[in-house]
């Protein structure tokens, strides 16, 4: 590499043949094992669920849920968002999450929410970097993990009027 450390960070899409590589970087993030149902709802969700690539190599993801919810308005529900401990820090979950705010946006969405563990203070102040808001508290959210508990973050976008 040149001066500077200018390496290219990519987003890709999550397809059947390669939604192996979410579920190894699952694996390797997150004290949960995640379900089929979860791996259905990513691919349904199209470009709300992408991998991202570092210099080709596969760091991180993103993975949503596209809600439907009264009088026809979508929610995006973020199941996962997660970077390679020693990738963190460069961009790369800025850059998922900007991505999936963006379509939101685009796509005259208003609300995008998560869960996040209580005790997960890098994660809690990630999203409020973002302007997510606590909205709530859900006790004993989690089964397996301690704290069982969990912050409901939400952020409301403003529409673009065309």
């Amino acid at each position: 590499m040149g001066a500077g450390r200018q390496v290219s960070i990519s987003l890709d899409a999550v397809r059947d043949k390669n939604v192996m590589q979410l579920k190894k970087l699952n694996i390797a993030l997150f004290p949960v094992c995640y379900n089929d149902k979860y791996y259905v709802d990513a691919l349904a969700s199209g470009d709300f669920t992408k991998l991202a690539y570092y210099s080709d190599i596969c760091v991180g993801a993103i993975a949503c849920r596209l809600e439907k919810k009264e009088h026809g308005a979508v929610h995006v529900y973020i199941m996962t968002l997660g970077v390679l401990a020693p990738y963190r820090g460069l961009g790369i979950g800025t850059k998922l999450l900007n991505h999936v705010l963006d379509l939101c946006s685009k796509q005259n969405i208003s609300e995008i929410y998560l869960h996040v563990q209580t005790n997960n203070e890098d994660a809690i102040n990630f999203y409020k970097k973002f302007g997510f808001e606590i909205t709530d508290t859900i006790q004993n959210y989690y089964t397996n993990i301690t704290p069982p508990d969990c912050y409901l973050l939400t952020k409301f976008i403003s529409q673009t009027k065309k």
